[in-house]
């Protein structure tokens, strides 16, 4: 639990309170996992009170004894600086903004966000697991796979799973077949495979509250060579990001040391997203890897590796890894055959 976290943004930030109401803030800080609460930290060590309501307050008191814990109702704001997180919404906003009409409200968004990109060792650990599950997921799945299914098919395969060894989804599961898989987040639809053209899968089962994230390609054993050498080319991009994840790399130098190798090879326009991205409680999180990107990567962040080439009409290759950054280097968590 990371609570002591907010109270080092109030006093860095001058502020007087820090508040966080986002059900993935509020477990990362609290450990809690709860959809109505409002966390309020004040700038003095165990300055915190968790508010909610009647149906979570006996879960709180159960779960966290030494976390003072009071109904929503009894909220307070006093002070003349605030920190919120502005992705709120704007109700919520005013609702928090009446009760303290002079304050000036101070977005510390960024701040939360470097605070829950470096993960805890309970945190890793259940990432690692669910990644894990993941891969063997996809074993069962891919094996399940059939000429004659359609994507929704392959989808619903996928979801079957990944609700009876896991959560869930983390995210609608992507399948596309042939051409389909130009489309980066096409949704999976009536498309038949006919068990000879590549399939993209992009997927990720949520395990203890944590998500996942990874993507493979059902690749035929004849491939056309347009098909062939894009698949090599996105595939040397993925290995030489991974190479280049390390600490104190910054976000934009990941990006580029995967968009080199596209450009390249002749393909750069085809690649239109971003390399990657932090995963955790959300799918998408702290920290990014674009080319605008300033975060630095630390010891104890994921980040995904996810380069792509997209010819629309035609074909549609991304590998995805998901990767924790290491004392010296990264550890790839993501171990299903590419």
């Amino acid at each position: 639990m990371r609570i002591g976290e907010l109270s080092k943004i109030a006093r860095r930030r001058r502020l007087d309170r820090v508040l966080i109401t986002d059900p993935a803030d509020v477990r990362a800080f609290t450990g809690l996992n709860c959809d109505s609460a409002v966390v309020s930290a004040g700038r003095g060590e165990g300055d915190v009170v968790f508010y909610t309501d009647f149906r979570y307050a006996p879960m709180v008191r159960r779960e966290a004894p030494r976390l003072k814990c009071l109904d929503t109702a009894r909220l307070s704001l006093k002070g003349r600086r605030i920190g919120y997180v502005a992705s709120m919404s704007h109700s919520r906003y005013l609702a928090l903004h009446r009760l303290a009409p002079r304050a000036v409200f101070v977005d510390v968004a960024r701040d939360v966000a470097a605070a829950r990109a470096v993960k805890t060792p309970e945190e890793i650990a259940g990432l690692r697991a669910a990644e894990r599950l993941n891969c063997e997921i996809w074993a069962e799945a891919r094996a399940a796979f059939r000429s004659g299914m359609t994507e929704r098919d392959m989808a619903r395969v996928i979801r079957r799973l990944m609700i009876d060894r896991g959560d869930g989804e983390a995210f609608d599961t992507i399948v596309c077949v042939g051409a389909n898989a130009a489309e980066c987040h096409h949704e999976p639809d009536g498309t038949v495979w006919n068990g000879r053209e590549p399939v993209l899968v992009d997927m990720g089962v949520k395990l203890g509250g944590f998500c996942s994230d990874m993507t493979r390609n059902v690749v035929p054993p004849r491939q056309r060579p347009l098909y062939r050498g894009v698949y090599k080319l996105v595939l040397e991009a993925n290995l030489a990001a991974i190479d280049a994840a390390r600490p104190g790399v910054t976000g934009r130098a990941l990006d580029k040391a995967a968009r080199d190798v596209i450009a390249k090879g002749g393909f750069g326009r085809c690649f239109g997203h971003s390399l990657g991205h932090g995963v955790g409680y959300e799918v998408h999180e702290a920290p990014y890897a674009s080319k605008r990107s300033a975060d630095v990567l630390k010891p104890g962040m994921l980040v995904t590796i996810e380069p792509g080439v997209y010819l629309e009409g035609n074909l549609g290759v991304r590998i995805e890894d998901l990767v924790l950054i290491t004392a010296d280097g990264c550890e790839v968590l993501s171990f299903s055959e590419k």
